[in-house]
């Protein structure tokens, strides 16, 4: 078999919260296709494994999910190739590609650890940076994830108390881990909403000051998703979408390009990365 391309150790970006409706899917989507749009090899993996939305965001009708990946594993051992299994998304001459959450609730329920962690290093061997989108729990999955991680970035919103003291227990949950704190990022999302719990109240609560605030623009965002383009792709600068793509360069250490060199032509990229197969 000819080699695809040439290996790379991908860098693992995870977004995490111990709260739903927070924002995971929205953030995570637009950092895929940011990171693509600055050309780099990007796949989204959906771990919401029960209630996933990445390709509902996207428009994505998927033939193949992680599940496939897992049986594939069991019947195909060493020669099951990851590859196989993701879904292109393409818009504007960006692309990147997603590892779809199960279709079938029972599907979900069946899926192991280790089948899961084996593919992420596959994808880590092909691509620059593996974006992860989690369900909003400490579960053996996410455990795993969030070890293989090389940024975390557990984002929360202010809207009601409970939801505060959630974000408390898992911030504190994480700092007990004993993870390296440069690789913890505690995002606030849609910070501008309507609430009486204001910004010092939730990072007294937390013990430390937000690593990056996002507005809350909620007519953008849900545009984004009826229309299946990610606001870092649209046209139309919105103030949401520039605090998304400062939250991109930030969390990896980049400086922000006004017109990113597109490479990716259509076909191009994808026949680069996946073609050549014998």
């Amino acid at each position: 078999m000819a080699e695809v391309q040439e290996a790379v150790n991908g860098a693992i970006i995870t977004f995490f919260s111990t709260a739903s409706a927070v924002g995971k899917t929205l953030v995570g989507t637009n950092t895929a296709a940011e990171l693509a749009r600055d050309g780099y090899r990007v796949c989204l993996v959906d771990f919401d494994l029960q209630f996933g939305d990445v390709c509902n965001y996207l428009q994505l009708m998927p033939e193949n999910t992680v599940a496939d990946v897992q049986q594939g594993m069991v019947t195909e051992g060493a020669d099951c190739h990851v590859e196989d299994y993701l879904t292109p998304y393409q818009y504007g001459g960006v692309s990147f590609y997603v590892m779809a959450a199960p279709l079938e609730l029972a599907e979900a329920y069946n899926i192991k650890t280790a089948p899961m962690k084996a593919m992420l290093q596959q994808l880590q061997g092909l691509f620059d940076y593996v974006v992860i989108d989690t369900t909003s729990m400490f579960s053996e999955l996410n455990l795993a994830v969030l070890d293989m991680s090389t940024v975390v970035i557990f984002l929360g919103i202010r809207d009601f108390f409970p939801t505060i003291k959630n974000m408390s227990i898992g911030s504190e949950t994480l700092k007990n881990l004993h993870y390296d704190q440069n690789k913890l990022r505690v995002v606030l999302n849609r910070s501008d909403s309507q609430t009486e719990i204001s910004l010092e109240m939730v990072e007294k609560t937390l013990g430390e000051r937000f690593y990056h605030i996002l507005p809350n623009d909620f007519r953008a965002a849900s545009q984004s998703i009826k229309s299946g383009i990610p606001l870092v792709l649209e046209a139309q600068t919105t103030e949401l979408g520039d605090a998304l793509r400062e939250l991109v360069y930030r969390a990896t250490n980049q400086a922000y390009v006004e017109d990113a060199e597109q490479t990716q032509e259509s076909g191009g990229f994808l026949s680069r990365l996946f073609g050549g197969r014998e």
